[in-house]
């Protein structure tokens, strides 16, 4: 916080940057679910197997909870307007952009899973979604945690 900066001025602004950052997110999380709700209804799909069924399953249903959490902190913004509580909001907020990255993580991984499984081996496929899952616990928490624990 600058020393300009007054502690209201400053709740707008994380208020502003939160809202960016998820206007940033929610643009993949709509592409993916998208892809998710038509898969099941395309050619080719009653032949998967129960596994990858199981991993459809659990990625349509993380990439629904991601799309709630990450749209949460505006409809809370939202009804939460003029109550003259916006240290709680941003608070609540963060939490629920947090946990919908976390749901958007599990989505990716286990239809890269998905995916994969249809294009080669369940082997294959269960490689490759470790290895999106280990690089996006990495890129997306693991740096920043490591930051700030530097200081």
């Amino acid at each position: 916080m600058s020393e300009q900066e007054s502690h209201d001025e400053r709740l707008d602004r994380e208020l502003i940057e939160l809202l960016n950052e998820l206007r940033v997110a929610l643009p993949g999380v709509q592409m993916l679910f998208g892809f998710l709700l038509a898969l099941p209804f395309s050619t080719g799909f009653e032949r998967t197997s129960t596994t990858d069924r199981r991993a459809y399953f659990v990625s349509f249903l993380a990439a629904a909870a991601a799309s709630i959490m990450l749209i949460a902190p505006s409809a809370y913004h939202r009804l939460m307007w003029r109550r003259r509580d916006k240290e709680h909001l941003l608070r609540i907020s963060n939490a629920m952009a947090i946990a919908g990255t976390v749901c958007l993580a599990v989505a990716v991984s286990t239809a890269v899973y998905v995916v994969t499984s249809a294009l080669y081996s369940s082997a294959v496929a269960a490689f490759t979604a470790a290895v999106v899952a280990a690089a996006t616990v990495v890129v997306w928490y693991g740096l920043p945690l490591v930051r700030r624990m530097q200081g």
